[in-house]
């Protein structure tokens, strides 16, 4: 907001940027950008938050007046991430501009008080509103939907407490209009998905916990009394994903149930996401047989018991398919290529495919084989061929080697899908099928450094310079690797995972203690794979995760220096496992990592130390920061420092092996120091291995929690657009 103000408030001209002094460029001196034309200036305010736009720039001059209330920037307002939104900036904004509102988005700003909330009633025009994370009761939610008679397309949570017994007569017809519905549960209810009669698109996420906070044990039957059931009989688009535990899945039956009884006719996406098994009911069954007989689906994703060892697959319609989850199925690859890609069939149509977890998919069949085998390259090749226009694919979760002697490695194979925009992998998949003889020799030893915590051994002088000049950045190692990024130039989103790599922080339980080794063959990807990524100019989000042959981190500093868009990060346990081998790496590739947002770290014994954090404030777009270390320290005086020099930083989420008391005074003196002016401040420090670490996450705003904290692969997670 403040670079906004400067920007147009210096005599309204723009100079160009004297990043080097010497070589300053002259253009003309300076250019006036009130001599640019409406088009281009509106493009250009499109970019400043709708806040700092009309409550700021609109009061600079008239020109300006006139363009910040144009419609096609007041038609739709995000809230969404803008985290300077205070309590005053909200409400003023909806008072200056309400009526021109028809799509808000305020998901997630769970800072914002009910009474704040409550204000969108001013939008009267409202079609689309997203209050998903936002504080709402039945009451104000009944007051407010009372008023917004157009509303078609609504985003809520439902929390404990929830009564629909409380909406008024105009809230419900206001709701039986509602087309689009996207419901968070947090408490076993049907919410207003009964009150919903027209719906065509209905999106459900269940994060019930299956004990309150005072440790009763709640139960799914609890919905059983209500009167109403949902309406499905206009229903295009059915979605369900569910947190772990087993109140969730028996929420989730109930609302199945009406489904089974009668399947829409014009049901065109059916898609549940459920961790671990769910098992299949008479009603389910039912489900299925009745969408294999009356509809063609064009996106879906089932539970892996469902799946497994049926052929429900091969008697399932698609029209034109943009989506498949078959995410840790055992389907393998000749199931995939015969009753999936219809033995080769043309799916040009398919955008977005998660394999995640398909340990056989790429093998002829699973009955005989291990899931450390080397796959069918043919497999792999024909859904490369048939599915030629691939976005988004994932491939993580599994051992996918490459044989030396047969077919093409999967590399070369996944580098004719040059349409790629994110792409996640094991990082064992893109280690050569054979040694190079021409491999540095500090890879050579990787071999004999520790998997675990074990004794720490010296691995010989560090082959890799800490820093990167322009001449090595621009070498082209002859790896398979290597070639496959140069052949998807536009590629944004990136996972290397490893096949066994589990978050020391998982989802509702305690911190996991030890972790499985990692595969044999990522000992072959080290510091010069990492440097290929440099090659991605366009990357925005990066995920890379148990690398052990990790030597200094080199590869880091490439990616710094080149890819200048870069918006997300996240490292977890590279190289040896006792020790941070990679941090001098980290510092200087943090120097240049100017647009960085999202930073996670999950590395044991990492030292959150004075040298990090000045390294970190380099990064002068960063807003969320979560380190996770099993026996990691910090330094209580550097994080204060860090937090003042670093406005824009509004959560800072720190599991590492400190004391409890150490802990709480850290973040009360954060709290204490910084809360009034960052109204979106969340911070959380806590021993990772507490045993009250649980109810401390639950705590957690759920779009940090599911964004950052909580480790897991978000390629291809969802179907590409499926709501906002």
């Amino acid at each position: 907001m403040q670079q906004t103000e400067r920007w147009i408030r210096s005599q309204k001209t723009w100079e160009m940027p004297n990043e080097d002094e010497p070589n300053t460029i002259d253009l003309m001196n300076s250019i006036n950008l009130m001599e640019f034309s409406d088009e281009i200036l509106l493009h250009i305010l499109s970019y400043i938050p709708s806040t700092d736009l009309i409550l700021n720039v609109r009061r600079t001059c008239r020109k300006l007046a006139t363009l910040c209330l144009d419609k096609s920037l007041t038609h739709t307002v995000l809230l969404h991430r803008d985290y300077q939104a205070s309590e005053d900036k909200v409400k003023q904004l909806v008072r200056e501009i309400g009526k021109e509102i028809h799509q808000l988005n305020m998901a997630g700003c769970y800072w914002l008080s009910g009474t704040t909330i409550e204000h969108v009633t001013r939008c009267r025009n409202l079609v689309k509103v997203n209050l998903s994370g936002c504080h709402l009761t039945s009451i104000r939610l009944s007051k407010m939907l009372s008023a917004l008679q157009h509303l078609r397309s609504l985003a809520i949570d439902v929390n404990p407490g929830f009564d629909a017994s409380q909406l008024s007569s105009e809230c419900k017809a206001t709701l039986s209009r509602v087309l689009e519905l996207k419901q968070t549960l947090y408490t076993p209810s049907y919410g207003v998905v009964p009150c919903c009669t027209s719906l065509e698109k209905l999106l459900l996420y269940f994060e019930i916990l299956d004990r309150t906070r005072e440790g009763a044990i709640l139960s799914g039957q609890l919905m059983v009394g209500q009167s109403n059931v949902p309406h499905y009989q206009n229903l295009r688009v059915f979605y369900a994903r569910l947190a772990p535990g087993y109140i969730n899945q028996e929420v989730v039956r109930l609302y199945l149930a009406v489904l089974s009884d009668r399947t829409p006719e014009n049901l065109h996406a059916f898609l549940i996401s459920v961790p671990g098994s769910f098992a299949e009911s008479g009603a389910t069954k039912n489900l299925l047989d009745s969408m294999a007989r009356n509809v063609s689906l064009d996106a879906l994703q089932l539970p892996k018991s469902w799946l497994n060892g049926s052929s429900l697959l091969q008697n399932m319609k698609f029209n034109n398919p943009f989506y498949f989850s078959f995410s840790r199925c055992t389907l393998s690859g000749g199931h995939l290529i015969q009753r999936v890609i219809n033995g080769g069939k043309d799916l040009q149509s398919l955008a977005s495919l998660n394999l995640s977890g398909c340990i056989h998919c790429l093998s002829p069949d699973s009955l005989f084989r291990k899931a450390e085998d080397d796959i069918d390259s043919s497999i792999l090749e024909t859904l490369v061929m048939s599915c030629c226009n691939l976005k988004h694919l994932n491939l993580s979760a599994a051992h996918h080697h490459s044989s030396e002697d047969l077919g093409k490695h999967l590399c070369q194979l996944l580098a004719q899908l040059q349409h790629l925009r994110s792409l996640s992998l094991p990082v064992c998949s893109i280690a050569d099928s054979a040694p190079k003889a021409d491999k540095a020799p500090a890879q050579t030893v990787t071999n004999a450094v520790p998997r675990g915590f074990g004794k720490k051994v010296r691995i010989g002088v560090q082959t890799y310079p800490r820093t990167v000049s322009s001449e090595s950045v621009t070498q082209k190692p002859s790896s398979v690797f290597w070639t496959l990024l140069e052949n998807v130039p536009f590629l944004e989103t990136l996972e290397l995972i490893g096949s066994n790599f589990s978050s020391a922080m998982p989802r509702n339980e305690p911190a996991i203690r030890n972790s499985l080794p990692p595969c044999s063959r990522a000992q072959n990807v080290g510091d010069t794979e990492v440097a290929a990524i440099g090659q991605l100019a366009f990357l925005r989000n990066l995920t890379l995760a148990q690398l052990p042959s990790i030597l200094t981190g080199s590869g880091l500093i490439s990616i710094g220096l080149q890819c200048q868009q870069l918006q997300t990060l996240s490292l977890a346990n590279l190289g040896m496992m006792g020790k941070v081998v990679y941090m001098s790496a980290l510092s200087d590739m943090l120097k240049h990592c100017k647009q960085l947002k999202d930073l996670r770290l999950e590395q044991p014994y990492f030292s959150a130390n004075a040298q990090f954090f000045q390294a970190l404030s380099h990064c002068s777009s960063l807003q969320r920061l979560c380190i996770i270390s099993r026996s990691g320290t910090l330094q209580s005086d550097a994080v204060m420092s860090f937090m003042g020099s670093c406005l824009g930083l509004i959560m800072c989420h720190m599991f590492t092996g400190e004391s409890l008391t150490a802990c709480k005074n850290l973040q009360q003196s954060i709290v204490r120091s910084f809360q009034a002016e960052r109204p979106a401040l969340n911070v959380v420090i806590f021993p990772l291995l507490h045993e009250g670490l649980t109810d401390v996450i639950r705590d957690v705003p759920m779009m940090h929690l599911d964004e950052i904290t909580l480790f897991k692969s978000r390629v291809a997670e969802e179907p590409p657009n499926l709501w906002w």
